[in-house]
């Protein structure tokens, strides 16, 4: 990954990092920039300029080593008498110097400061998170105790129903069963 790593720092192509991912990605891109180098034909502005564009646009080189680069391109470019130099555009970086060294507190973190905790049960966020909660268990509770007591058949009570509308079934086909039985003990009565 990184060339040789010195007393915590991490130092890839004559760039000291802050972390091992750093110096990870100067070391992929110092790949990319040899790789680039040995294939740019420099008897061809148009094509380096189109290069320069693309890796410009695509943020393709992000550290130190990979922005060096493109500032040798962006030289040759401005030295080449048939590019315009309004097309070579500017190197944009990504970062803001302003402040101090890594290694010093941020003057972010000092303007930020932590939340200070009210307790337990008086932040109105948890009151009102608290008072939804018992609101939406009582709306269930209630909508189960609908659905037990209804009399069309759902999945809490459909046995209940079924059992109850087969038993009425069976109640009246033994009422028919005898009123035919009667009527049949009748007719065989007057017959004989």
């Amino acid at each position: 990954m990184a060339d040789i790593q010195d007393a915590g720092r991490y130092i890839s192509d004559g760039y000291s990092f802050y972390t091992e991912r750093d110096a990870a990605l100067a070391e992929e891109e110092r790949r990319k920039v040899d790789y680039l180098k040995a294939r740019l034909d420099y008897n061809n502005a148009e094509s380096i300029l189109r290069i320069y564009k693309k890796a410009l646009a695509e943020r393709i080189f992000k550290s130190p080593v990979g922005l060096f680069f493109l500032r040798e391109m962006q030289q040759y470019l401005l030295r080449q008498p048939d590019i315009d130099p309004d097309e070579v555009d500017a190197i944009q970086l990504y970062v803001s110097f302003e402040g101090e060294f890594r290694d010093q507190s941020s003057p972010a973190r000092n303007r930020v400061k932590p939340a200070q905790n009210p307790g337990p049960g008086k932040s109105p966020a948890l009151r009102i998170s608290v008072i939804a909660n018992i609101g939406l268990a009582a709306a269930v509770i209630a909508m189960f105790a609908i659905a037990l007591g209804a009399k069309q058949a759902n999945i809490l009570n459909y046995e209940r129903v079924l059992t109850d509308r087969y038993a009425s079934w069976e109640q009246e086909l033994t009422e028919r069963e005898q009123a035919i039985r009667e009527r049949e003990l009748e007719w065989n009565n007057k017959m004989q």
